[in-house]
């Protein structure tokens, strides 16, 4: 298993942590004018936006997209 992950860069970050950093990086008012997720624009949270992006996956694709081009370029 650890073979398949070896170039993974995102293995062993969990989506809290991705959250976390891309809010701490770019505010709430940035990622929602940057991926337009409603859990970014009205009332944001981690922990609405967890829910939303644990549900959707194209959402969190995009999520992962922009945070291996914001901290591991």
């Amino acid at each position: 298993m650890a073979e398949q992950q070896k170039n993974n860069p995102l293995h062993g970050i969990t989506l809290e942590k991705m959250v976390t950093d891309l809010h701490a990086h770019y505010g709430w008012a940035e990622l929602g004018y940057m991926l337009r997720f409603e859990c970014f624009i009205n009332n944001p949270s981690v922990k609405s936006s967890l829910k939303f992006l644990r549900k959707t996956a194209w959402a969190r694709k995009k999520v992962e997209d922009l945070f291996l081009s914001t901290f591991h370029k």
